[in-house]
């Protein structure tokens, strides 16, 4: 009698009673399998693993060779973020872990150091390899070289990669006499340098002293052909004589291993903020996109540090997106690390620096401070919630966008891992030893 008029008044006051089971008592731990948490969907359990998403718990996987065509409609990716945040540890990890796969080649442009070498140095050395060192000192004593005129370069390679260079150093395009006069003296120098490899010094030799029947060709006299092609010698001359000379003056170096898994150029010893490095950008960008990139089926990754040297300079983002667009047909996957995005969206190549951007389909945003989350968030199209946490982030966690696909990811590093990718010097005497017990490990492992 006393249940019939409970569930009269129940009803009475709040409708219909569905059930009249007792309520129980339980723990957040028990009652998790009644509420099931619910997290963004992955992107699938096949390629390099990464950490773990930060809200889920779950390990995030991450290879743009597997997503491409799926979920990515281009492979290359873009790393962003403060100094100190983790953006060197996870790129040396994604490549360890990249090369376990048989089919996997990184080369790095390695434009950071310290004590006088890279900072890849130590990754190259646990390989067995030996990183490729442009620096002006050691090349002038047979050290390597690189050379814009190698016959593995077609014609027209080796004649665009000269206007970039000359308009990287002259910080503007090349007028049209005095681009004539360089296509004209290329042309003769590949025409009548036959018993050895074409060097720089042969160009600067044609345009100081033009070859006759260019002149005859136009109807004017050789000393207005000289004088069109006067700051191009100039410029070119540097490379032979001046700051720059021994890198790029000579043939080609023997013994540069193409076919090594991991290939690093140590740009170390090049000072960041001058004119030089984005050069060698451009030297080294069209160097590997004539000797390097084969239809041969194999997965090559293509990582640039400093890459703003690149992005900032119109002549030679203009190579590096011709190189991005060979992702698709031949297995490349370009990526770039930047400190702050305003480097290079408000900078002298904003139209080549937007194109970049939009090849890039993969987004990894380190901390920075909130008025540049807010403007990376802008050019990147990202929610506003990643946006407001980007400034909160500790190291080592990171917002990553795949194609849309946004997640919050902590970075894990495993202990083999952590003295090859903590390269500061200042490390105690048990991380040495760690260091270096790692180093005999990898090094025991078979090769790649």
């Amino acid at each position: 009698m006393l249940g019939k008029l409970t569930d009269s008044f129940t009803s009475t006051l709040f409708g219909r009673v569905e059930t009249t089971r007792l309520p129980v008592r339980t723990s957040s731990g028990q009652a998790q399998a009644v509420y099931l948490p619910t997290a963004a969907p992955g992107l699938g359990d096949s390629g390099v693993i990464i950490g773990r998403e930060v809200y889920s718990g779950k390990g995030y996987v991450y290879d743009p060779f597997q997503l491409y065509g799926q979920q990515l409609p281009a492979p290359h990716w873009l790393v962003l973020g403060e100094s100190g945040n983790g953006k060197s540890a996870l790129e040396k990890t994604y490549v360890l872990r990249q090369l376990r796969f048989r089919d996997r080649q990184v080369v790095v442009l390695d434009a950071q150091g310290e004590d006088g070498v890279g900072e890849w140095n130590l990754i190259a050395n646990a390989l067995g390899i030996k990183s490729i060192r442009l620096d002006p000192l050691a090349a002038r004593d047979g050290g390597v070289k690189l050379n814009p005129l190698d016959p593995a370069i077609t014609t027209t390679g080796q004649l665009s990669l000269l206007r970039t260079i000359i308009e990287v150093a002259m910080g503007r395009g090349l007028e049209e006499r005095a681009g004539f006069a360089l296509k004209a003296a290329h042309a003769h120098v590949t025409a009548t340098v036959r018993h050895r490899q074409p060097v720089l010094t042969d160009i600067i030799d044609t345009l100081r002293s033009p070859d006759l029947s260019a002149v005859e060709s136009l109807g004017v006299e050789v000393g207005e052909v000289q004088s069109w092609g006067l700051d191009v010698a100039l410029v070119l001359d540097r490379l032979v004589d001046g700051d720059l000379r021994g890198m790029f003056d000579g043939p080609t170096s023997a013994g540069i291993d193409l076919d090594a898994p991991l290939i690093v150029f140590d740009l170390s010893h090049i000072d960041r903020n001058s004119i030089a490095m984005p050069i060698l950008m451009a030297i080294v960008g069209v160097w590997l996109e004539h000797t390097w990139l084969r239809p041969d089926r194999v997965k090559r990754i293509f990582l640039v540090e400093e890459a703003w040297h690149i992005i900032n300079s119109p002549f030679v983002a203009q190579l590096f997106q011709r190189l991005l667009k060979f992702g698709r047909r031949l297995g490349l996957s370009f990526v770039a690390v930047v400190h702050h995005l305003s480097d290079v969206v408000d900078g002298a190549a904003a139209k080549e620096a937007s194109a970049i951007l939009k090849m890039s389909s993969t987004r990894t945003i380190y901390m920075q401070k909130a008025e540049e989350a807010r403007a990376t968030g802008r050019v990147l199209g990202l929610p506003r919630w990643a946006v407001e946490i980007i400034p909160t982030l500790s190291p080592g966690i990171a917002v990553w966008d795949v194609n849309g696909n946004v997640q919050v990811v902590k970075h894990i590093i495993t202990e083999a891992e952590k003295p090859l990718v903590y390269t500061d010097r200042a490390m105690t005497e048990d991380a040495v030893a760690e260091r270096d017990r790692a180093d005999q490990q990898l090094a025991a492992q078979p090769r790649i």
